[in-house]
């Protein structure tokens, strides 16, 4: 069944819990989309899990667009929510819509995300009046790191806590769809999910959020160097990788690879008369 902006909001109010997964190729979107997954995010993470940087903030709207072009292609009934890069939004209400409307009409998305509260309000109201479905993304955003002076829990005070509550309130009256809490305490993001009419979607938020996603990297056991304390590794494909590599290099260097049933035939006469030939 194809996933809607609909169908994630009957899964809130029904109680059923929402699944999303990244992905960033046409390959990995069609397996994951195969396995029935609710939502797929084509997030800005793709800047460190695909390009090798730093953090999010180098990944341009062109990247953006590209990847999604191809996760959209891999998937058939996954909710595709694509992510708005650093500054594709932020300058003006103008450009934000404009960047919006790529991301649906050149990238195929079914929605866009992108981070912030009270402050995106603007931008929101405007995308949603473009007949573009909104994700919000509060709590740890990962476009402010450098305001935040780092990847780090977001709401453990009353002040910050009280900031989020109220600013998931306001990205709601602005007409987002639904929200994704990244690294919040659970039982906020627990008060926030009961407060709220639409989704919520938790990335190290705890069990009591409406639905749950995570960088496929990191469950299937692909990413190196540092893994967030919230990712479960649910299957090491990384040591899959490694084994089946290894034995590739292994079996082409010994000669083993490729073998007969790897390999076309052709007539021995026709061998005969060229090797004839160029005697």
């Amino acid at each position: 069944m194809k996933n809607t902006v609909a169908t994630i909001l009957k899964q809130k109010q029904s109680g059923e819990k929402i699944t999303m997964l990244t992905a960033y190729d046409y390959t990995t979107a069609r397996i994951i989309d195969e396995c029935g997954i609710n939502s797929i995010l084509v997030g800005d993470s793709l800047g460190m899990t695909m390009l090798g940087y730093d953090t999010t903030l180098p990944v341009t709207m062109e990247d953006m667009i590209h990847h999604t072009k191809a996760v959209t292609r891999g998937a058939e009934n996954a909710f595709v929510v694509a992510d708005m890069p650093f500054m594709s939004y932020q300058t003006s209400t103008y450009d934000a819509v404009v960047n919006a409307g790529r991301l649906i009409k050149e990238g195929g998305a079914s929605a866009v995300k992108l981070e912030g509260g009270a402050e995106v309000c603007e931008q929101i109201r405007a995308i949603v009046d473009s007949s573009i479905p909104v994700v919000a993304h509060l709590g740890l955003t990962p476009q402010s790191v450098n305001a935040f002076g780092g990847f780090k829990v977001q709401g453990k005070t009353l002040e910050r806590a009280k900031q989020i509550i109220e600013d998931a309130l306001k990205i709601q009256e602005a007409g987002a769809c639904a929200v994704v809490l990244e690294c919040v305490p659970a039982k906020l993001a627990e008060i926030i999910t009961e407060k709220l009419s639409i989704a919520t979607i938790g990335i190290g938020a705890g069990n009591g959020c409406d639905g749950q996603v995570l960088v496929y990297q990191d469950m299937l056991g692909l990413t190196t160097g540092h893994t967030p304390k919230f990712a479960k590794m649910f299957a090491d494909a990384g040591e899959a990788f490694r084994k089946g590599i290894n034995a590739y290099i292994e079996e082409t260097k010994n000669g083993t690879f490729p073998a007969q049933e790897h390999t076309f035939s052709i007539d021995d006469d026709i061998i005969a008369e060229i090797r004839g030939d160029l005697k």
